[in-house]
């Protein structure tokens, strides 16, 4: 795919999804020199790519070739933010904060393992966080800092990317494209037109019908249900993102030890499986959550006992001066099934035509390594 000198000058790319993966493969192309075209069924993306935290979430990630790949997507990011600061990158670490001799114990184990200085763990005492984050209030004992933690303001990091590539004047987007059809070389839209490139990456997520749900079929994902919420704005800055001993059960970094060492969780919070993520947004409010419950097909309702919980926990390390929620969402991501031991997602379903998803939860902290991948 790429030329002897490494670039893909004089070549044309195709992209059909415009959340994050869609998102950084076109750009990685345009930075190898391609033309780019972007395809986007929607007028803009608004899938769990845009309903997320916007973490760059190194802490928790699986030991290996998983946590090798969130490090690099941290330099990556980091690289992107300097170049178009509009996507809010922002090197502010994070805190799982820990209130039981349990939970401490999980801590403690992270710290003991071979990688955690790369991942930046140091484990703080209570008044060591306070003086990290003095905005937190709440009832906590010690916190697992991971300075390798970053974030980016998700809602408007893609559209910031969408506006830098078309100032290249190599890059087309054109949204409300519906994928139709496909071929070597090539997609089909809607409308008829024939999209053709030297590769096509067909990067959709989950919330998929017709023909691109069809290319799934029987294939090795499944669709988790996230529930999350936004505050009104706090009157402080947390300077760092924040989560609880409940993130311990859900991140694959954490999780053996948590399973091991933490009593299970209440039956709610275990039916939802809800923990606590929370990130301040550039314009003070708070984005909490979160839940990974399967997405069951038909299910257009959300309900309020999962975000009850997550907002009494936010409470309780925030402080009672937690802002009233302004607004709250569900979303749904495409997750390799944990049977398979694949960090992502990748197929060739055509010639020149290749298929990139199921990142799962941690698709916005991945994006850029995989498209990194995907340009070797």
């Amino acid at each position: 795919m790429l030329n002897d000198d490494g670039t893909l000058d004089g070549q044309r790319t195709v992209v059909v999804g415009a959340g994050v993966l869609g998102t950084v493969h076109a750009l990685f192309a345009l930075m190898r020199g391609a033309e780019v075209v972007h395809l986007e069924r929607d007028l803009a993306p608004h899938g769990a790519t845009v309903r997320n935290f916007g973490l760059i979430w190194v802490s928790g990630r699986a030991s290996g070739a998983e946590l090798k790949l969130a490090l690099r997507s941290r330099e990556l990011w980091q690289e992107i933010g300097e170049r178009v600061p509009g996507v809010g990158f922002r090197a502010n670490g994070s805190l799982s904060l820990v209130n039981t001799d349990a939970e401490m114990q999980v801590a403690k184990r992270a710290l003991a393992r071979d990688d955690a200085d790369e991942r930046g763990f140091e484990l703080l005492s209570r008044n060591d966080v306070v003086k990290r984050n003095p905005a937190l209030r709440g009832t906590f004992e010690a916190g697992l800092l991971c300075d390798r933690d970053a974030a980016v303001e998700s809602r408007v990091a893609l559209g910031a990317l969408r506006d830098a590539m078309a100032a290249t004047g190599r890059y087309e987007y054109l949204a409300g494209r519906e994928l139709v059809g496909m071929a070597d070389h090539e997609v089909v839209d809607h409308r008829g037109v024939h999209h053709r490139g030297d590769q096509v990456w067909l990067c959709v997520g989950a919330t998929i019908s017709g023909f691109a749900a069809e290319l799934f079929e029987g294939e090795p994902l499944r669709r988790v249900r996230l529930n999350m919420a936004e505050t009104e704005p706090l009157q402080r800055t947390l300077t760092t993102s924040v989560a609880n001993g409940d993130s311990f059960r859900y991140y694959p970094g954490f999780r053996a030890d948590a399973s091991e060492l933490l009593d299970p969780q209440e039956s709610l919070a275990s039916r939802y499986a809800v923990q606590l993520l929370c990130q301040q947004r550039l314009h003070g409010g708070l984005t909490i959550g979160d839940t990974h419950e399967a997405d069951e097909p038909g299910l257009f309702e959300t309900y309020d006992a999962p975000m009850t919980l997550i907002v009494q926990a936010a409470r309780e390390l925030i402080g009672d001066d937690l802002p009233a929620i302004e607004r709250r969402w569900s979303g749904v991501y495409h997750q390799v099934v944990p049977a398979v031991d694949e960090i992502y997602y990748r197929r060739d379903l055509a010639r020149g035509v290749t298929a990139i998803t199921g990142a799962g939860g941690r698709g916005m902290t991945l994006a850029p390594a995989i498209a990194e991948e995907s340009f070797i």
